[in-house]
This record gives C-alpha cells, structure tokens and sequence, in this order.
C-alpha cells in the first residue's frame, strides 16, 4: 500500500493498482475534539483484506454537504481515485447529510450496497433500519469511480464489508465480495482479495489467473 499525495495523482506503480479515497466525515473528529477512527480502521482492513497493489488518499472532513460533495469531486476528477469509501454522517439526525451529499455527485445509484450494509447491521441491532447509506458511480468522459457511504463505527465497518461467519462459513455475504467486479464492469483495475478476509466474487468469465507477484 502507497499513499497519495497531489503530485501522485493517476501514477500507479502497477496497471492493477487501485486508487482508493478514504473520507471521513464527522464535525468534532475534523476540528480535533476527538481523534478519528474510521480512516485507520479502514486502512487496517483493506490492508489484510487485499493481495493486489492498491494506493489510498485520506481526508478528515465536516460534516457538511457542500464540503463532502466537493470532497467526492475531488477524489474522483482530480485524484482518480477508482473508489470512494466513506464513514460516517448517514443517520436521521439533521447533521447526517452524506447519503444526500453523495447522491448530489452520482450518475447512477447502487441500491443494493445500501440494502445488504442495512440487512447486515440488522443482525444486531434493529435501530440498523435508521442507516441511511448509500453507494452510487460518478462517472467523467474519461473516468469512473464506485462511492459507498459506510457505517461510522469501526466494528460496523469491518462487519458490513467483510460479512458474518459462523464457524468459519460465511453466513451472510459482505459487500466487498461484489467491489472488484463492479470496477471491472466500469473500467478500472482488477483487484484481488484475500480469501480468508473476503473472497472476491467474480462470473468465470470474468476471472483472471491467480497473481503470482
């Protein structure tokens, strides 16, 4: 894993390298009340959870609409990120604005990210139906990125990407399993998975053989 800076944008040390934008969105972790958790769970878990190359840009924003859908812009127009993952801001309360911010920048919505991240947290608490993420492309002439609101908290997080197991048998699917392809199907690198994380799913027809840098 790499971390890019402005003058690293769209340079991959690897065709397959993915770029990705890690934001999180909360008013008192951005004007250092408390320290932020959801970047750093994040990078903990892409790091175990992926075996290709990948390169990751972080911003610690307000939870403000223009902000973050300026933000999303950015990442996606300027950077090249190829996905978005956010954290936090998808509530009921006034302040939780992300779902609408991330909807502002989308060319089409991914409805059932959102449905499976809610069916997921359902498994423990049923206040889940009150999580309002979403996940959506942003696509430009010559780029396309997949942007999915995730949960705040960091248990939340590794749970709706990773799934459930039982016993070592996954119980209900991750959202992360469907990740890789969808990039594929919009055109970005082709990325790969560690199996005891989350196994990527992908038709045959679209599978590669194993890497064996």
């Amino acid at each position: 894993m790499t971390t890019a800076t402005p003058d690293q944008r769209k340079q991959r040390t690897h065709p397959d390298e993915i770029v990705i934008g890690l934001v999180s969105i909360s008013d008192r972790a951005s004007t250092g009340v408390y320290e932020d958790k959801g970047i750093p769970a994040l990078q903990e878990w892409l790091g175990a959870a992926l075996s290709s190359p990948w390169q990751v840009v972080t911003r610690l924003i307000a939870d403000d609409a223009p902000t973050i859908s300026a933000t999303l812009i950015e990442l996606v127009d300027e950077v090249g990120c190829d996905l978005v993952l956010t954290t936090g801001g998808t509530g009921p309360s006034r302040r939780d604005v992300t779902p609408e911010a991330t909807l502002a920048v989308a060319t089409k919505e991914m409805p059932g990210f959102g449905e499976q991240m809610r069916q997921i947290s359902l498994n423990f608490v049923p206040t889940a139906i009150l999580s309002r993420q979403v996940a959506v492309i942003r696509e430009t002439e010559r780029h396309a990125a997949l942007i999915i609101n995730l949960p705040g908290q960091p248990k939340s997080i590794r749970e709706t990407l990773e799934g459930l197991r039982d016993d070592g048998t996954v119980k209900v699917s991750g959202i992360f399993a469907a990740v890789p392809y969808c990039i594929d199907l919009i055109g970005g690198p082709y990325v790969e998975t560690n199996a005891d994380v989350v196994k990527a799913f992908r038709p045959k027809s679209a599978q590669r053989a194993p890497r064996q840098d």
